[in-house]
């Protein structure tokens, strides 16, 4: 069977140290602790059968603290965007970035190569009824679904669970609209799953993490891992063989909760599934691009 991917972007996520800041020393986390033999920390090093887990670099020798806008553009195009810029830039991608994304952007690669692709995110009518109004509010990944002009799911898509919110459950729809029920995590993780059986590669992102960090609190850190936790027990629960899960981010930021700004910590790559040990070479974010495509569906140039 040919290899499919599901990448979960989650943003502002590193590996911390065993400290009170860090609420993965405090969130109940079942599904991580039964994969990986317990709960992580910057000192987490796993290589085994169907598991990777390890620490990765996001400054990319740069000076200064690594941010959004360089962070996801090396994380979606392979290129080092912070070396290429000279500087980590915070929040949306500027036009020289814009430019990297339309260049290489990990959707309108997988497209050239006839690798179906997609952006499982849901997006809200707001968004439809301002589209292109101003781009430079656009972040990284919907600049690279524009890139690729491909679809954007539609609040519809969600509702006929072909699609997964930012937040995973909906619940920041409830204010905007009525016609969206709240899920549990585990369910918004089958519907992710699901898509690989119609996509090769699907890119979920999830930015809950980071909002939650630069508040610096603690509950809600907890509360969002251990959601995660049930989220991805819904992913990988019967998931089929040639289904793998790599999980990555573009910055550290929720753990450690003794600032609210972003950290130089390494951020995780996790790898579930057969080609965990091909993953095992890659070192930082850069890398993560030309490790899917070479690994995942065998294509190298």
């Amino acid at each position: 069977m040919e290899n499919r991917l599901i990448f979960i972007f989650l943003d502002g996520v590193g590996l911390g140290r065993k400290t009170d800041s860090n609420p993965f020393l405090r969130a109940s986390t079942p599904t991580l602790v039964n994969l990986f033999g317990g709960k992580l920390f910057d000192t987490t090093n796993i290589l085994e059968q169907n598991i990777l887990v390890k620490g990765i670099d996001a400054c990319l020798g740069v000076e200064g603290i690594p941010q959004s806008a360089t962070g996801q553009t090396c994380l979606f195009t392979g290129f080092n965007a912070q070396a290429i810029l000279g500087h980590h830039l915070m929040a949306y991608p500027n036009n020289e970035l814009i430019s990297l994304i339309n260049q290489r952007s990990i959707f309108k690669y997988a497209k050239e190569k006839q690798v179906n692709s997609i952006f499982a995110n849901s997006y809200t009518d707001g968004f439809f009824n301002s589209f292109n109004q101003d781009l430079s509010s656009y972040s990284v990944t919907t600049h690279c679904v524009l890139a690729a002009q491909i679809k954007f799911n539609s609040i519809n898509d969600l509702l006929k669970n072909k699609a997964v919110h930012w937040d995973i459950t909906n619940s920041t729809l409830q204010n905007i609209s009525n016609r969206v029920p709240v899920i549990s995590p585990f369910e918004a993780g089958q519907n992710l799953r699901n898509l690989a059986n119609d996509y090769r590669l699907v890119l979920y992102e999830c930015f809950l993490p980071d909002l939650i960090g630069h508040k610096m609190d603690m509950n809600k850190s907890i509360s969002f891992l251990e959601m995660f936790d049930e989220f991805l027990s819904g992913v990988i629960i019967d998931k089929s063989p040639n289904v793998n899960v790599l999980i990555s981010s573009d910055h550290g930021n929720i753990e450690d909760l003794s600032t609210g700004g972003h950290t130089k910590n390494p951020v995780p790559l996790i790898v579930i599934g057969n080609l965990a040990d091909d993953f095992a070479g890659v070192n930082s974010i850069d890398e993560i691009f030309n490790a899917i495509f070479l690994n995942a569906f065998e294509i190298n140039d």
